[in-house]
């Protein structure tokens, strides 16, 4: 399927869920990750977008989709012009990370051809580290086991982390094991016990990372239960 060239660059925010069939534009796209995983497949070559990264799209090169779960993306269709002539994922600049429509998709466009190539081709499957967390939030999580689950060395696994969710594993570790705890406090659980299925050390531990992360004490999440 083709459509036409657009006479200026053009951005839209938009959601997939889903398989989505192959099919090719006059025109390049310019893919921007907000959040979630899409799946491409580029002329037959595998691919992804995430929310670390963007892609671009050359005119006239078949693609696919595929969003296991819901990814939200920015979209920018633009004339063929420097830096859309060949496909390639590259990181994207900050601001492009919170878009407000309308936007300056000719601005964007102009950011493109000068913007850093990603180095690192492994995806960090965050539901896959999620999954593994929630079953085991009681033993020790250090950045080289997380690392371990996606197949990256300890510096590269740090530094795709923190791209794709701008906080660092240790942070994501500990936000995990408070959300549980806070579940687990509201069913009338104690402390302690929760202290221990979660990873802290003691009840006193935990208390304390509630009142400084989350500024919740114990007492009044049992009373919201």
């Amino acid at each position: 399927m083709s459509h036409a060239l657009p006479l200026q660059a053009s951005a839209t925010l938009r959601r997939y869920a889903g398989e989505y069939a192959a099919h090719a534009h006059a025109y390049a796209q310019v893919l921007v990750g907000l959040s979630g995983r899409l799946e491409l497949e580029l002329d037959g070559r595998g691919t992804w977008v995430d929310a670390a990264c963007a892609l671009v799209v050359p005119a006239g090169v078949a693609h696919a989709y595929l969003a296991d779960a819901p990814a939200r993306v920015l979209v920018i269709d633009s004339p063929v012009l420097p830096g859309l002539e060949r496909a390639r994922r590259f990181v994207p600049p900050a601001h492009w990370k919170s878009p407000r429509l309308p936007l300056d998709a000719d601005g964007i466009v102009g950011e493109i051809a000068i913007a850093a190539g990603v180095l690192q081709r492994r995806p960090v499957d965050l539901a896959r580290i999620d999954a593994a967390l929630d079953t085991q939030l009681h033993a020790h999580w250090n950045t080289a086991r997380l690392a371990a689950l996606c197949h990256l060395s300890a510096a590269q696994f740090h530094a795709r982390f923190v791209e794709l969710t701008w906080r660092t594993p240790a942070d994501h570790v500990r936000a995990r094991r408070l959300d549980r705890a806070q579940q687990l406090l509201r069913t009338g659980l104690g402390l302690e016990a929760t202290a221990l299925q979660v990873g802290y050390a003691s009840a006193s531990a935990l208390a304390y990372a509630l009142r400084r992360e989350r500024g919740l004490g114990a007492r009044a999440l049992r009373r919201t239960g």
